[in-house]
């Protein structure tokens, strides 16, 4: 079924340029976009990747997760296999002790959907080598579940391994044979799962962006499609969007409006999917708008809160109940635009007087480390390339980077997607930017210092679980 039909902006009700306004102020503040849709009324009017980005990509969409285990949730008690007031020990027998802390005993699923449980983290970070699922149920509580929102993602976890145990199927199979095939939701999308083989089900979705989109138009739409067919639990719905327990004081406006049953509430009464980094779902029932974001903001400051104010403040002020004149040259430049949106590339200057001293300059590290134990930079004659060669577990590897410009390739060790850039941050100070864009999203930086013969290494990261052996500094010299 087509869930969406596409129109140009001023036909939904919005001007061409509000839209590029709004990609304007987040480029000024350079917050690090992976793509832009925006849809109304079923009508798609912008849909925007940042390159190397491009539609039909999959994305790691983090705790956008947690909203679809929510509607798995929803799911299972409409076909009468589960209630919300059940308490979870009742399906997991095999990991709740013999005599079960009174707070554990009590816990429900309702109280797990809002974020009460009788935990205040999540449980499986403690040790995760051992059974995330059954550490839900071994850690000793903190408190009574239903007092406090406190966000925790072994509860998301559990509640998909609930619905794994309880229909026998991957949660993201279910999903598909219960709902999302019907709206053309992407086959080759998946659920990344734990250690255990459990699905990640409050950080394990990677998806297409428009995915995300179809899914937003059956929650404005009550669970019904638009020719009037019920995929997803009504009663459940509205519950599950409406605010269930207050989240303020949060970290950011946004996140002070109250959660509903693993949703976010949010300003001008809307709801939406979060997911770290910027992935976002964001449904506006009154204005009946639906923006999705992906992007990583992880190392920006207050980045999240931006994008945000930006769809507030070019967007909605601008809505129309009736289309608007054509604006054939706001259109055209909107095109242009979107045909130039691209991932950002370090700042700097693009050459520096030590290309030459340092250019193919092999450099051996103090204490001989498994990451960077020797390491070499190279510079293209043209200008607009290099590489970075260095020896991971006494093997050499390489990575290719662009200078003004971004180069795709595979980060060693790990084989994810990644586009690197570099520059010169001072004479002496060399900066190459790794942004990685496969299952992991995160960012890993090196910092080349040359004085004379010694090269002094910075490596620092933002990707949420691996890649922690590019930390730290190093000190070398190079080999004569």
């Amino acid at each position: 079924m087509k869930l969406f039909t596409r129109c140009t902006p001023e036909e939904a009700g919005i001007a061409s340029s509000s839209i590029c306004d709004m990609i304007a102020e987040l480029q000024e503040h350079r917050v690090p976009m992976h793509s832009l849709l925006l849809a109304r009324d079923d009508r798609l009017f912008f849909e925007g990747y940042y390159a190397p980005f491009a539609p039909g990509q999959l994305h790691r969409m983090f705790s956008v997760s947690k909203s679809f285990t929510s509607l798995a949730i929803g799911l299972l008690e409409r076909d009468g296999m589960i209630s919300l007031d059940d308490p979870i020990i009742k399906y997991f027998p095999e990991y709740t002790p013999e005599h079960p802390h009174p707070w554990l005993a009590q816990m429900t699923i309702r109280e797990m959907l809002r974020m009460q449980t009788c935990y205040s983290s999540t449980t499986y970070k403690v040790d995760m080598t051992s059974n995330w699922v059954e550490s839900f149920f071994t850690t000793q509580p903190s408190h009574p579940s239903g007092s406090f929102f406190l966000y925790d993602t072994s509860s998301s976890h559990t509640m998909c391994a609930l619905v794994e145990k309880l229909t026998g199927k991957p949660i993201l199979s279910y999903l598909k044979d219960a709902v999302l095939r019907e709206i053309g939701f992407s086959e080759h999308s998946y659920f990344v799962k734990d250690p255990f083989g459990t699905s990640m089900g409050g950080s394990g979705l990677v998806a297409e962006p428009m995915d995300l989109l179809l899914v937003g138009s059956l929650l404005l739409n009550g669970g019904r499609t638009p020719d009037g067919r019920a995929l997803l639990p009504g009663a459940y719905l509205s519950q599950a969007c409406a605010l269930q327990t207050a989240t303020a004081p949060g970290p950011s406006p946004e996140e002070s409006c109250g959660y509903g049953y693993q949703f976010w509430r949010i300003s001008h009464n809307g709801f939406a999917c979060y997911g770290m980094g910027g992935q976002y779902l964001i449904c506006l029932p009154d204005q009946r708008l639906l923006c999705v974001t992906t992007a990583d903001t992880q190392e920006y400051k207050g980045a999240n809160q931006m994008i945000f104010h930006a769809l507030y403040r070019h967007i909605l002020p601008g809505l129309s109940d009736a289309p608007l004149a054509p604006d054939e040259n706001a259109y055209k430049k909107l095109l242009t635009v979107r045909s130039t949106l691209s991932l950002p590339v370090t700042e700097g200057a693009l050459s520096s007087p030590l290309v030459r001293k340092v250019h193919g300059v092999c450099y051996c590290m103090e204490g001989a480390p498994e990451v960077l134990g020797k390491c070499m930079l190279s510079f293209d004659e043209n200008g607009v390339s290099g590489t970075l060669s260095y020896t991971l577990n006494g093997e050499w590897a390489t990575l290719p980077f662009g200078l003004g410009e971004l180069r795709e390739c595979r980060f060693p060790g790990y084989h994810e997607r990644c586009v690197c850039s570099g520059a010169w941050a001072e004479p002496d100070l060399f900066c190459l930017d790794c942004q990685l864009i496969g299952e992991c999203v995160g960012r890993v930086h090196f910092q080349f210092r040359f004085a004379g013969d010694e090269v002094r290494v910075r490596m620092s990261k933002t990707e949420e679980t691996y890649y922690n052996e590019y930390r730290g500094f190093l000190t070398g010299t190079a080999v004569k």
